[in-house]
């Protein structure tokens, strides 16, 4: 009779063994199976952005590719960089202003061409004549063959003053090359080797 205890009891220890190997492996398997669904599930909310319209409705976009979107973003940095330059009025202040959120976007190349102006006194006769400057880009040439980049920039100047308003052709080139993203910088460009290739008056009207 003991023998006999003995051996049901090792069959019961064998059984429960069996059972808990079981259910640790059912366990293991839900666990692993949770892990890889969140991770699926975080997968594909990253590709999506939400975007509040006027503060009121909730839109979902897609995110696209990033480099699909780099043309349209070297042209806009490009642009920027320009209105921001060559835009200015009549106040100290607001000129400081915009160079120096113009700064952020180039290399020493804009940096060189505002200290020139600034030692021909060409912003002391913008507040003394009390003129303002506005810029307008036409179009952005940019080449996205080779790297970095190749941009040529036509605007015009308007120059306007008391008694006349002065149109003024601009064209400039330059080099963009990739940087880090910043709320100063939010495409990730910097303009290197601003040149300015063509800057001269087109047409002068009376007020």
């Amino acid at each position: 009779m003991e023998f006999k205890s003995l051996k049901n009891i090792e069959s019961s220890f064998r059984q429960i063994r069996l059972f808990g190997i079981i259910v640790v492996s059912l366990c293991a398997v839900v666990a692993i199976s949770a892990v890889c669904v969140s991770l699926n599930f975080a997968e594909k909310q990253r590709e999506k952005i939400y975007v509040l319209d006027n503060g009121k409705s909730l839109m979902l976009a897609l995110s696209q590719d990033m480099e699909q979107n780099r043309p349209a973003e070297a042209r806009e940095h490009v642009r920027r960089f320009h209105e921001l330059f060559f835009t200015l009025s009549p106040e100290k202040s607001a000129i400081e202003n915009n160079i120096d959120r113009a700064l952020t976007l180039a290399d020493r190349s804009a940096y060189n061409y505002y200290s020139d102006y600034v030692e021909k006194g060409y912003y002391n006769r913008i507040i003394a004549g009390n003129i303002n400057q506005v810029l307008q880009v036409d179009s952005v040439v940019c080449d996205f063959n080779n790297y970095p980049y190749t941009a040529k920039t036509y605007a015009r100047q308007m120059i306007i003053r008391q008694s006349n308003v002065t149109e003024r052709s601009l064209v400039t080139s330059c080099r963009l090359s990739n940087t880090t993203r910043s709320d100063d910088n939010p495409n990730g460009f910097m303009i290197e080797g601003l040149t300015i290739l063509e800057n001269r008056d087109i047409i002068t009207t009376k007020r």
